[in-house]
């Protein structure tokens, strides 16, 4: 199995610290942490203990007032997370990895366990490749089967043998990177095992028509004019926008009652936990799109903050809903064909956003408006921030004899 001399627990003779073995990256608009899921402890409970002293997250209750400046983590929650890899083989043959993504925030110690996030999964494949386990061939591909949702992901990193990785930009990061695709496969009903989980296309939750869908993520949305807004606004001005971020909370927490979401036991969350989650629903406001080349333009929130881009899950389930007769979406999305093709077809949906503009492509067939959603893709780039060693101060006696255990010499 390829893996890297540093993936190993050290303790450092000066300091007296444990040190754990990294991956800092970014992929697509977030960023966070990978780690080697066979170097963690199997304890459920030193593992959190472990990822939060890493990012620098509350071990206990919340700390509103947490900068983070202890940790990797970087207050918003597209900066709060972790990947833990596996790689699965069939006999001697790499047949996928398996992802577990721990999403954290700043404010509070409770770890979210039930989403995946396909920004940071862009990082996964460029992660394998220098660890070793993409051979240099053109155009690798891996599988990712995410443990939190059960979506398998087919990930492609651009690559020729004649130019190397290849570069390319996306909205909201600088520069090029290297290009990954990434191809969420039969990504409908993620969450809830169903494409519209209220059974519904569209609902009246407080006086508001929306459209409450699952496609790779449970997501209710919404026009940005039924809430008084023109759709144009800065994620800042949202945030700062107090009766706004009411309003979308009485609509996320009912629209999650009504899609019957799921907490990490198994059972329907109720108003306070809907009320004081990170991930789920997520909520974005949709309005006519700023230039004649996009479809749709959107303000997506996570759901307690406005996001400064939009998430590649996210983008691939708005843009499905572009595509359905019925939705909030389709209302406003311009340039929509609504014929008929039993064949699984291609469309391209362009979603403007605060960064710039998400290029969506969805292969879907359609039969008397019912509408099957075959993949889902988006291209993002991504990038190898740091590897090394974390320094681990404050672990309790438990976490301490597991990283004792785990040092080699």
């Amino acid at each position: 199995m390829p893996k890297k001399d540093y993936e190993r627990v050290i303790k450092n003779e000066f300091t007296g610290f444990f040190e754990f073995p990294v991956s800092y990256v970014r992929g697509g608009t977030s960023t966070g942490i990978i780690i080697w899921q066979d170097i963690l402890p199997e304890d459920p409970r030193l593992k959190e203990e472990l990822i939060k002293i890493i990012m620098g997250v509350p071990q206990d209750g919340v700390n509103k007032n947490n900068n983070q400046i202890t940790g990797l983590g970087r207050i918003t929650p597209t900066s709060n997370k972790a990947f833990f890899i596996k790689p699965i083989y069939e006999g001697q043959r790499l047949a996928r990895f398996e992802s577990t993504l721990a999403q954290m925030s700043a404010e509070h110690s409770v770890i979210d366990w039930s989403v995946n996030c396909g920004n940071m999964s862009s990082a996964i494949p460029l992660w394998a490749f220098e660890q070793g386990f993409l051979a240099l061939t053109d155009n690798p591909q891996l599988e990712i089967f995410n443990t939190n949702t059960g979506i398998h992901t087919l990930s492609r990193i651009n690559y020729c043998r004649t130019e190397g990785i290849m570069r390319s930009s996306i909205p909201g990061v600088h520069g090029l990177h290297p290009s990954i695709d990434l191809f969420l496969l039969d990504p409908s009903g993620s969450k809830t095992g169903l494409l519209f989980p209220t059974g519904h296309r569209r609902d009246n939750i407080e006086g508001i028509d929306v459209s409450c869908i699952d496609v790779a993520i449970p997501m209710v949305i919404v026009k940005a004019t039924d809430l008084g807004k023109s759709g144009n606004e800065s994620p800042i001005e949202l945030m700062n926008d107090a009766l706004l971020l009411s309003k979308l909370k009485n609509i996320w927490v009912k629209a999650g009652l009504k899609m019957g979401l799921t907490n990490k036991a198994g059972e329907r969350m109720n108003q306070h936990e809907l009320a004081n989650s990170e991930t789920i629903p997520k909520i974005c406001m949709v309005s006519e799109p700023e230039n004649q080349q996009s479809t749709i333009s959107a303000r997506y929130f996570t759901p307690q903050k406005a996001h400064s881009s939009m998430a590649v899950s996210g983008g691939c389930c708005l843009a499905s809903a572009c595509l359905i007769e019925g939705t909030v979406a389709h209302d406003i999305a311009k340039n929509i064909s609504s014929h008929n093709h039993s064949e699984f077809l291609e469309s391209e949906i362009k979603i403007s956003n605060p960064a710039g503009v998400l290029d969506a492509k969805i292969i879907h067939s359609r039969n008397n408006n019912q509408i099957v959603i075959k993949s889902a893709s988006c291209k993002r780039t991504a990038q190898l921030l740091m590897k090394g060693w974390v320094p681990i101060i404050g672990e309790s006696p438990e976490l301490a004899n597991f990283l004792s255990l785990s040092v080699k010499e």
